[in-house]
């Protein structure tokens, strides 16, 4: 049962409402999460800084490389909303609907061979933080990989999302029918 309710959009604040204006154009609707931040303004205004700051087109990190991963967190953080938005945006990001299904298993022998070797490295990245478990084993893989600007991108891309699907889990905000992605077998975790 979802924990809070939206208020109604005259009594936010004009600067968030400006917000939501822009979520209407690009995705049809306001997003509720956005409602719900926006119940503290400054809370809100920060966490669309701090998006637009890991989103940005000029991300060292390929799109899809993150889009795969915020849906992966998504899946563990049971998010309904982060798994529906995240799958829309990995779908429009080029990747197929067969490898986006297959994610939340992507480890299975079958499956392994739709994911790169960057791909795998940064969900297996993606699961250890999600669930405290990195070591000084993949620390050094993941310098073998990346450059540290780029281990800064993909780390905090992960905190991101690790924190925007924690809260909306927390608080069973639903998904608005981005996509269409059918639900995984298991967590895969």
């Amino acid at each position: 049962m979802q924990t809070l309710n939206a208020k109604p959009i005259s009594a936010y604040p004009w600067f968030i409402r400006l917000f939501f204006w822009k979520q209407k154009r690009k995705y049809g609707q306001v997003l509720e999460p956005g409602l719900i931040w926006g119940r503290s303004p400054l809370l809100f205004a920060t966490l669309a800084l701090l998006y637009g700051a890991i989103d940005r087109r000029r991300s060292p990190l390929p799109p899809s490389l993150r889009s795969l991963v915020t849906v992966r967190v998504s899946q563990i953080n049971h998010c309904a909303f982060c798994v529906d938005i995240n799958s829309a945006t990995l779908i429009k990001r080029g990747v197929s609907m067969e490898k986006a299904a297959a994610l939340a298993n992507w480890r299975r022998e079958d499956l392994l061979p739709m994911f790169s070797v960057q791909e795998r490295l940064a969900l297996e990245y993606a699961e250890a933080m999600t669930l405290n478990r990195v070591d000084d084993m993949m620390r050094q893989r993941l310098k073998d990989q990346w450059t540290d600007d780029e281990l800064v991108e993909l780390t905090g891309l992960i905190a991101f999302q690790n924190m925007s699907s924690k809260f909306n889990a927390a608080l069973d905000l639903p998904g608005q029918g981005f996509c269409r992605v059918p639900p995984p077998d298991s967590a895969g975790v």
